[in-house]
């Protein structure tokens, strides 16, 4: 079987978001955040440039075939009730064969405690499972980012594996959990 069972969807909607493909007017929106050192700190990089978002965003914007490992699904998450770029999810096809992906989240600090990754995840989620056929989703988080540990439990992984000094973030050591659920464990 194949990761792929229908065609990716360039839009889902919640209750209090639209995920959508982004745009390249999304720019300005993305760097606010994707700049900004606070978000950075946890994702084992330094913070994105103006250039870095513009050319993530075009490399991205068509979507993705979701075959090959590697593909990537970004979505800018936006609020129904007003526009712009509240934050992102990605779903990552980390490996076809297994029907493996890798789901993560990057949101602005402004709209944190709110529940949005959660909802924007969620949503994620239930298209790996559902639509694209995906057989495990993981999470990989550094174990300080409580916040996301949160959104894992919360969407009902369970924590993996604790990697202990496993990645350097400047020069502080990085331990890593590892979240996951699979496709039998999912209730949407």
């Amino acid at each position: 079987m194949t990761a792929v069972s229908q065609r990716i969807p360039t839009s889902i909607a919640t209750e209090r978001l639209v995920l959508r493909l982004f745009a390249p007017s999304d720019l300005d929106d993305r760097y606010a955040y994707q700049s900004l050192p606070e978000v950075a700190r946890f994702l084992y990089r330094p913070p994105l440039t103006r250039e870095g978002c513009a050319e993530s965003i075009a490399a991205r914007a068509g979507g993705t075939a979701w075959q090959a490992d590697d593909d990537v699904l970004l979505l800018a998450v936006c609020r129904a009730d007003e526009p712009g770029v509240i934050g992102e999810v990605v779903l990552t096809l980390t490996n076809a064969r297994a029907r493996q992906a890798e789901i993560g989240w990057v949101f602005d600090p402004r709209h944190a405690g709110q529940g949005y990754a959660t909802e924007a995840a969620r949503a994620l989620a239930s298209l790996a499972f559902g639509q694209l056929g995906v057989h495990r989703v993981f999470a990989r988080l550094d174990a300080l980012n409580t916040g996301s540990a949160r959104v894992c439990e919360r969407l009902g992984m369970r924590r993996e594996a604790l990697l202990i000094d496993n990645d350097l973030d400047g020069d502080r050591w990085g331990t890593e959990c590892v979240y996951a659920i699979l496709a039998r464990e999912w209730s949407d």
